[in-house]
């Protein structure tokens, strides 16, 4: 595996030529990154016809330690962007997670990840961050709308009342592009952040981390989630073990605060950790070894006048809980839809402070789920770790301190139930989906619902006579009679109820006798037009 500047080279491509020769380019969108979350938002851009730039400082796929676990959220994301299929191939799926403590071979608990079974996609799939790269890119490059630029940096930015103004340099020339938005998704290290001047607020932890991708030949081993608290092969700290495709194992291992960051990396003593947890004999080679610090941080607000920020840019978490790049995929989905409909001159740029506030929302959740995991993992007094471990012994015979065992509780979507952008039920539901709430998958005859929902406002109705509002497609199973149980009983539908989803498959409003007025008002308020 090749190196540059110290990046390891999973895939070459090479620095891109501009079509264009003009010093002053002008385009509707830029985004700002490529890696997961900037190349899903400009393929979802792209795929509702938008021109979009891209700019990638590097000339090359980044392989090393990243991204691996991605949520089921995550998974319906892309497969609303058409890649899902082609990410779930090429991971290792899994739903079950174990928790270990001290010497015992036995889990003292353990956790299914998707719990409402009859769902297209499973709970988490383990894939290399440079692997969803890989496809997304394949998926842009399809697209001639989009212009993928590799080798190009930013170097300066100017915003105005209409327009954000750019420097970029490639390492041929230099030139500025004029464009309506920027999206910036270039990771913690942010340019466009740290040129507008702005910074993050929260909170750095005291503990360090070990994270070892080794590649094994032989033994399959379980494709799932295992966490050791205080084990006898790192007695005092925590481990975490799983599987990626290849052959690949991601081996985590807390260090502790006072240590020296330098030596622990090294191939020799990450080595010993290795086969302290596989054994003395375990047959391995080195992927990528790496220390890393919890940081549970993020901007003030993410959108600046017409810049727009999303993924890690805009918020880092620690990366039990997998909830980094999954949040960072929420941010391109919710952000999506809203800019295509300001671009189109369907919605006001109004809309877009939803994407702030949702998108602000989602990324406090996962900064409290985040310190509390790293809180409960890493205990800094007695009485904090006589918590935990009077938890973890509970645990193995109770099934109510199960859900305080806290290794890092899984991403998953985050529900809105104050956004501006929902309507209130007014009638009474004793179950189903709340405004707010992202759609639930269900079986639809030889298909599923969160496929057949695409990327357009629907009305879920059952049974519904005339014609839905304009701008909105009508679902309506009361014409089909087979195989609907489970979606009826998941949201709670009789005969005449409705529900309105929105193209990112949340929910915003749903009643029991819908009529065409109360629909446009819900679809209006979704879209942020005044009422």
């Amino acid at each position: 595996m090749a190196n540059v500047a110290g990046i390891p080279v999973w895939r070459e491509i090479g620095a891109s030529a501009r079509a264009s020769r003009e010093p002053l380019e002008r385009h509707a969108v830029v985004v700002v990154g490529a890696g997961p979350v900037g190349l899903a938002l400009a393929l979802d851009l792209g795929r509702r016809g938008h021109r979009v730039v891209v700019l990638s400082r590097l000339d090359f796929v980044a392989a090393g330690s990243k991204a691996i676990c991605f949520s089921k959220r995550s998974l319906d994301i892309f497969d609303r962007l058409g890649v899902g299929q082609a990410m779930v191939d090429r991971g290792v799926t899994w739903n079950v997670g174990k928790v270990f403590w001290g010497a015992d071979s036995e889990p003292v608990y353990r956790f299914d990840v998707l719990p409402v079974k009859d769902q297209q996609r499973p709970g988490f799939i383990n894939l290399q961050q440079y692997h969803v790269e890989d496809i997304l890119i394949d998926a842009l490059q399809r697209l001639p709308n989009v212009d993928l630029r590799w080798g190009h940096r930013l170097t300066a930015v100017a915003q105005g009342e209409d327009a954000v103004e750019i420097a970029v340099r490639s390492a041929h020339e230099e030139y500025r592009i004029r464009c309506q938005w920027l999206a910036a998704c270039d990771g913690s290290r942010s340019t466009v952040r740290d040129r507008l001047g702005l910074d993050f607020e929260g909170r750095v932890f005291e503990d360090n981390f070990l994270i070892a991708d080794v590649r094994m030949d032989e033994g399959e081993g379980p494709a799932e989630r295992w966490f050791w608290f205080d084990p006898p092969f790192n007695p005092g700290q925590s481990a975490l073990m799983h599987k990626q495709p290849d052959g690949v194992w991601r081996l985590d291992f807390q260090l502790g605060w006072d240590i020296d960051r330098a030596a622990a990396a090294q191939p020799e003593n990450v080595e010993r950790y290795v086969r302290a947890m596989l054994g003395p004999r375990a047959k391995f080679r080195r992927e990528w070894y790496s220390v890393y610090t919890f940081q549970c941080r993020r901007m003030q607000r993410f959108v600046h006048g017409r810049v727009l920020f999303a993924g890690d840019s805009a918020h880092l978490v620690s990366p039990f809980g997998a909830r980094g790049c999954n949040g960072g995929l929420a941010d391109a989905d919710n952000l999506g839809w809203k800019l295509d409909r300001v671009l189109r001159g369907a919605a006001d740029a109004a809309l877009l402070h939803s994407y702030d506030f949702e998108a602000v929302l989602t990324a406090d959740e996962n900064i409290a789920h985040s310190s509390r995991s790293t809180d409960f993992m890493t205990p800094k007094c007695a009485a904090s770790r006589a918590y935990r471990d009077a938890v973890l012994e509970l645990a193995r015979d109770c099934a109510f301190a199960r859900p305080l065992v806290n290794s890092g509780r899984l991403s998953t979507a985050v529900s809105y139930p104050d956004s501006p952008l929902n309507t209130a039920d007014a009638d009474d539901w004793d179950g189903g989906v709340a405004p707010g709430s992202p759609a639930l998958d269900a079986p639809l005859g030889e298909g599923w619902l969160l496929r057949a929902l695409g990327d357009r406002f629907v009305l879920l109705a059952d049974g519904w006579r005339g014609e839905p509002p304009q701008d909105v497609e009508l679902y309506d199973l009361g014409a089909r009679a087979e195989g609907l149980d489970a979606l009826r009983a998941r949201y709670a539908l009789r005969p005449g109820s409705a529900y309105l989803i929105r193209p990112d498959h949340y929910v915003c409003a749903r009643w029991r006798r819908p009529d065409r007025v109360a629909v446009a008002a819900a679809l209006a308020r979704a879209q942020g037009r005044p009422q």
